[in-house]
């Protein structure tokens, strides 16, 4: 795993995940279980935020490097039942 892999980390609820793609694969199927479900994203470097984001990252990491959560997406799932 490269470095700047290690430095994201997404979360859904308490649990943690990898990839972004496991991560909102979770995340969709708990909204739809759920109503609702939030996938956290965590960078601890601009080497991170470049992987997850590319330059626009970077940026958006170097106004607040301590904040506790990068990016949170939030999924929201209603049914509208049958339509004939």
């Amino acid at each position: 795993m490269s470095e700047a892999r290690r430095d994201v980390e997404f979360f859904v609820d308490d649990v943690h995940f990898e990839t972004f793609v496991e991560a909102a694969s979770f995340a969709v199927l708990r909204g739809l279980h759920c109503g609702q479900s939030v996938l956290d994203v965590l960078v601890w470097s601009e080497e991170g935020a470049r992987l997850f984001a590319g330059g626009d990252g970077v940026e958006r990491y170097r106004e607040d490097p301590e904040a506790s959560v990068f990016e949170r997406i939030v999924i929201k799932a209603e049914s509208l039942g049958r339509i004939p």
